[in-house]
């Protein structure tokens, strides 16, 4: 039974029609795909600045044959009861709800039509397809976090049962729950892997230390998708060698659905059907492939609530191989708000901080995990999960590494604790600055 296109049907998702015109997207000739987004970034704009008087308000005096001329929607912007940003003809009766997770520091409430919902589960089913994932019939080993309390937790579950898949809880990583782990994949035929990077790592270590490869275990294991955090190469060799299947790279957010997924070719395929991806500078000007900048999308789909040009919060890089139909993602270096402001003034990404720290710790073998939290401009404190405490020739050399490749004088605070905090909804952030 084809449960999960059959929930979607019964909500008044139109899945079959959403799937016939991502087709008909997908069938547009390289050579008139410019008149098609083109024409969906017109008709989309005019759409709300006709129907919907928040942002008609928003986009006072642009000119809609002027793309540039269009502002840049931020979270703060939206930062107002959902009625109040909804257009003409649309009520929580007859739209898709859902807020983001807040990891970008606000959580934000948002809507899409059913149909806009629609196509990007149709875009989903299409790039899971590459790799013969079949969202009705195959098995999903989920690695997320769930509500603790009683609805929310039995929510989740009966969803996860609508998707054919199992979720096992990333709050608790020890060798004990990820023994009971390995345990239900020795007798489930999962089909697939879908989760936070940073629980999958874990796993992955763990299987590391036991010395089994995941495939030999559950043999109807075919990939792994990892999504909502970063994944470094090194994480991805480990993850590729013990769990004995590919890693498809993932990225996307609730608001706007997918927007990059790895092709079989290892390319990170931006999705070019249902929204629009720009790379800006910080004036919010076009920036050219191969340049990193702000990442902004536009939804060009969405009728019932407006995600024109939204700054997303992450910077990125579109590779010189792009194309119109065929964007490929670089690399994401990180959100906007996450940057280690140096004494010198400097600008670090976050990431490239924690980069640089997990080439040393790691080295160490009792280090589970870790993150980085700026505390004050020459001040950041390494939290960790370890069998052990570091060492002091491990402390020293980390602290070399730090000062070779970003600059002397910083001042390293190390916090053992048995476990980290994650977010509600279970991502680990891996750098936080607490200067803003």
């Amino acid at each position: 039974m084809n449960l999960f296109d059959v929930s979607l049907k019964l909500k008044g998702f139109p899945l079959k029609k959403a799937k016939e015109h991502f087709i008909d997207i997908q069938n547009i000739d390289e050579n008139r795909y410019l008149e098609y987004v083109e024409s969906k970034k017109r008709d989309i704009i005019t759409y709300h600045l006709k129907n919907n008087l928040f942002y008609k308000n928003f986009a006072k005096n642009i000119d809609v044959t002027n793309w540039n001329s269009v502002p840049i929607l931020t979270k703060t912007a939206l930062q107002q009861p959902l009625k109040n940003r909804l257009s003409l003809g649309f009520n929580t009766k007859n739209i898709y709800v859902n807020k983001t997770s807040g990891s970008s520091g606000t959580p934000l409430i948002f809507a899409k039509d059913k149909f806009c919902h629609a196509l990007t589960w149709a875009n989903f089913i299409d790039r899971y397809g590459w790799f013969h994932i079949d969202l009705n019939s195959s098995k999903q080993a989920r690695f997320y976090g769930i509500p603790l309390n009683k609805s929310g937790y039995y929510k989740e579950r009966f969803k996860d049962f609508l998707g054919n898949r199992f979720r096992f809880s990333v709050f608790d990583m020890s060798d004990e729950a990820l023994d009971a782990v390995l345990q239900k994949f020795s007798n489930t035929k999962f089909n697939y892997i879908n989760g936070y990077t940073s629980a999958i790592v874990q796993f992955s270590k763990f299987l590391q230390k036991k010395n089994i490869v995941l495939k030999n275990v559950c043999p109807t294991l075919n990939v792994c998708i990892v999504t909502a955090e970063m994944l470094f190469a090194d994480d991805k060799q480990l993850l590729e060698t013990q769990l004995g299947v590919p890693v498809v790279n993932e990225y996307g957010c609730a608001e706007l659905g997918l927007i990059a997924f790895n092709s079989k070719q290892g390319e990170w395929v931006v999705n070019s059907e249902d929204v629009f991806v720009e790379i800006l500078d910080e004036n919010n000007q076009p920036l050219p492939n191969g340049k990193e900048g702000k990442i902004v999308i536009t939804a060009l789909y969405n009728k019932a609530h407006p995600f024109i040009r939204y700054e997303l919060g992450d910077y990125g890089v579109l590779s010189e191989k792009s194309t119109l139909k065929k964007p490929i993602l670089k690399n994401v270096l990180g959100r906007t708000n996450d940057f280690a402001i140096l004494p010198s003034g400097k600008k670090a990404a976050g990431l490239t901080f924690y980069y640089v720290t997990k080439s040393v710790i790691e080295d160490n073998a009792n280090v589970k995990e870790f993150v980085i939290e700026q505390l004050e401009k020459n001040t950041f404190k390494i939290i960790y999960t370890s069998i052990e405490p570091l060492t002091k020739g491990n402390i020293k050399r980390i602290e070399e590494t730090i000062e070779k490749y970003l600059e002397s004088g910083l001042k390293i605070i190390f916090e053992r604790r048995d476990r980290l905090k994650r977010t509600q909804a279970g991502k680990l952030k891996q750098f936080t600055s607490r200067l803003r």
